[in-house]
This record gives structure tokens, sequence and C-alpha cells, in this order.
């Protein structure tokens, strides 16, 4: 595995850099089960949450340094990377503020006497996390991990080494010792090896379906407690009563926002058919309009997509639903221009035995769907094998609410795409994954519950 910084705008190499040694992973595991082992994890909270303090204080002072990291290296637009960086501050200073509270004990009714659930540590996790938020991927793991007092190591993707090197170092310049949190350029038998050390107790993974399945599966195992947050096809269901403008805006972003390589992205339009012609005039023109350049160039809107493989994939997915009955609104190739560019795209009339109707698209590609009515809207919603996201834009919020409830999804939003908070519970469904990052549901995965009960007198 060949990890370097290729950069997909100029589509020149940039650096390389070497994998670590078999000896380096075990300097690196036997460091972090020794802190595991140390007052540092099981003892000093108030120290690891100071960290936590700084790092976020840090990931602020650095946001263009970070912005301009993750442009280089995998072609995100410098205001969305700065969006990022701000992002992953709040989810440090989240957890810094308010893990005290979180991790207090519990009480528990019971009549054999007094009970309490206090929570502990487990023991290093491993992290496997992908290139599309190199920076948020990480601090979704680490931030709630420090707070428990578990040591990471982390296996990024190969193709963001300088973003992977660049957040352990603010980790390590936040206070945090030796063996809190590890980048290790590892590849992925060498990650597997590690999840069948005794040493590590729990695995973290965002990805593909097949790099989830192969990871989770390892896991499972050898008996390690793991979380998956994996693809998504997401719906964006525009009701006829919706806010038409607010539907459009909210329907570029969801689907260019990163070249539309987010998990969460807005990919399957369900729209009511009173309002379809004119949301598919204002959506295609919109779409077709996109600023498209230079990651560094405030006015992008669109950059790259991350790799050649991706682009070559993303092209051969669409040329596929073509050949099967999909028609192309706009775009539908690849511009006549350097770099790994893809036209903001739209498809209609696809069929479900097209194989683009289950498939989940990592680029600037929407399919869009016309709808009689609510019933139907929740039908197409739910025949997918994913189930991550999901967003409904209405004025009506009852109705709203109601057909959020029946979305077979981890997360559904009202009139605004499908985003993150450090407070909101992130997850999904079916082939989407299994557990929760951030929030208290996040911060729960990997801790031993641990109940302490006195009997009566």
């Amino acid at each position: 595995m060949a990890y370097r910084t290729l950069n997909p705008f100029t589509e020149q190499t940039i650096r390389t850099f070497a994998e670590h040694s078999d000896a380096d992973v075990e300097t690196a595991l036997a460091t972090a089960h020794a802190l595991f082992q140390s007052p540092w994890s099981r003892e000093e909270r108030g120290r690891r949450l100071a960290v936590l303090g700084r790092l976020a204080d840090l990931l602020s002072a650095n946001r263009d340094l970070l912005a301009q990291t993750m442009a280089e290296e995998m072609g995100k637009p410098l205001a969305q990377g700065q969006m990022e960086a701000d992002l992953c501050a709040g989810i440090a200073r989240y957890y810094a503020d308010h893990a005290e509270m979180i991790l207090a004990p519990q009480p528990v009714a019971s009549d054999v006497g007094e009970g309490w659930v206090e929570f502990h540590p487990v023991g290093v996790l491993v992290a496997v996390e992908p290139w599309n938020f190199p920076i948020y991927q990480l601090v979704r793991v680490v931030a709630p991990a420090i707070a428990v007092g578990n040591p990471v190591l982390y296996k990024h993707a190969s193709i963001v080494p300088q973003c992977a090197a660049l957040f352990e170092d603010l980790v390590r310049q936040a206070g945090a010792p030796e063996g809190a949190v590890t980048n290790l350029y590892i590849s992925a038998a060498k990650v597997a090896k590690l999840i069948g050390d005794d040493r590590v107790q729990g695995v973290a993974l965002t990805g593909s379906e097949g790099a989830g399945s192969k990871v989770a599966a390892r896991a499972g195992e050898m008996l390690k407690k793991s979380t998956m947050e994996l693809g998504g096809s997401d719906v964006f269901v525009v009701l006829d009563d919706a806010d038409l403008a607010a539907a459009v805006q909210g329907g570029i972003f969801g689907r260019l926002g990163n070249a539309g390589q987010i998990c969460t992205g807005a990919k399957r339009f369900i729209v009511l058919r009173g309002i379809a012609d004119a949301f598919t005039e204002a959506f295609v023109g919109a779409m077709a309009g996109a600023p498209m350049g230079d990651p560094l160039d405030p006015q992008t809107l669109l950059g790259p997509l991350a790799s050649r493989e991706g682009l070559e994939g993303l092209a051969a997915q669409v040329e596929q639903a073509v050949r099967h009955g999909a028609k192309v609104l706009v775009g539908g190739k690849r511009p006549d221009r350097p770099g790994f560019f893809y036209e903001p795209t739209v498809l209609t009339d696809v069929s479900p035995d097209n194989p683009a109707f289950y498939q989940e698209f990592f680029g600037p590609v929407a399919q869009l769907f016309v709808v009689d009515d609510d019933e139907a809207v929740v039908a197409l919603a739910n025949d997918s094998n994913f189930g991550l996201g999901g967003t409904i834009y209405s004025q009506d919020i009852a109705r709203a609410r109601s057909l959020a409830s029946r979305i077979e999804t981890g997360m559904v939003f009202i009139n605004t795409p499908t985003t993150s908070r450090p407070e909101l519970p992130f997850g999904g469904i079916k082939r989407s994954g299994f557990g929760r990052e951030l929030g208290t549901a996040g911060i729960m995965e990997f801790v031993n519950r641990k109940l302490v009960v006195v009997a009566k007198a």
C-alpha cells in the first residue's frame, strides 16, 4: 500500500511516505497499552479533558493549515476544509466541557440495595479512517477516547498521509502523552493482525461496505467490540409544499459538497409531482452553473474528486446506468480539463432493474425520482440497502415529522441538508453500519459500564 500525497487538482505526486514496520507497530501498541494501565487512563480525567480543551484551541488556530492540507491531498475546497476544521474544534470542545457530566456515575434503583453504574475505559482502540473528511473522521473517535481514557492507534487512508501526521502532531502539542494517539502507515494485513492482539479491545471504522465487512468480521472473530460507519444512498425529499428556493439551495450543497464524496450526501432526490417541474428546472440549472475549479480558490464550490480511481469508478457507474435506461439531464461526463473532475450530473428514469437504483454514487451525481404522494415517498425511500441519513423539505412540519419517523434510516433532517454537530449522534442501519459516534451515544460505545451494588443492611 503506497502512502503518498497526489494532488487531485494538478495530478502531480507531492510526497511519498514509508510504511511503519512490524517493530514500529509493536512499539506503538506496547506504548499505548502501558498508557492504558497508567493513571492517565484510569484516574486523570481532568488532565485528559484539559488536553481536549487545548486541542480545540489548536484546531481553531490551525484551521487554514488544515484546510490547505486537505485541499492538496484530497481536493476539498478551502472554505469547506475550514468548516471541517471548525467542526473538529467544536467536537473537541464539546467533550472537554461535557464529558465529566456524561461520564458521572448513574444511580440504579434496585431492591437489592444501593446501585450505580460507573464508566471506565476498556483499553486500546484501533481506528481505520477514510480520506473524505480526513480530520473530522479522526476527531470523532479520538476526542471521546481521550475523554474516557482509551488510547487510540489509527490507520488513515493512504492518500491523506499529511493530514494523518498533522492531526497526531496537534494532539501531541495539546499535551497528550506518548501512546494516547498514534498514527500508523500500515497495510490492511497489519490492521487485521492488530485487531487480533489481546491488548486491543475495540475497533472503529468509517469506510466502504467492503472494508467494513472485512474489519467487522475480524473484530467479531476476535470477540472485539466494533462500530461501523459505512456507505449511504440518502434520500432528499421535496414535498409539494416545500420552499422551492431553500430546497434547491440545500440540494446543491447536499449533493456537491466535498465533490459529492460524503456518505450522508443527498443522492436520491424524491420530489412530489406537484412541484417536480419547477424543482427540476431550478435544480438542474443550479447544478450546471456550480463553480468548478481550484480547491484553493475561495469561489470554488466543486473541486476534483480525491483520486483517479474514484473518478474512473464514478464515470463507469454513470455509463452503466445510461446503458440500462437512465437519462442524463445535465453532465454525465468528465470535463475537458486537468484534474480529477466530474461534471455535476442529474440522472432520471432510473428503474429498479437498473444497477444504479441500489448503488451509492460517491461523487457529484444525483438521481431524480418523481412520485405522487407521501406513501410513495416512504416506499421509495425505504427501498434501499442503505440507511444512514436523509432530508425532508416541507413547510408542514407535522407532515415532515410523520414521514421522518417512517423512513428507515439512522438520521433525518427537516429543512436542512444532513449535517453533523458535536452533540448529535451519528450513524446508520442496514448496510450503512452499526454503532454511533458523537454526542452521548458516541462516547458510550467503548466504555466499561460497570455496575456496583451495596446490599441493604
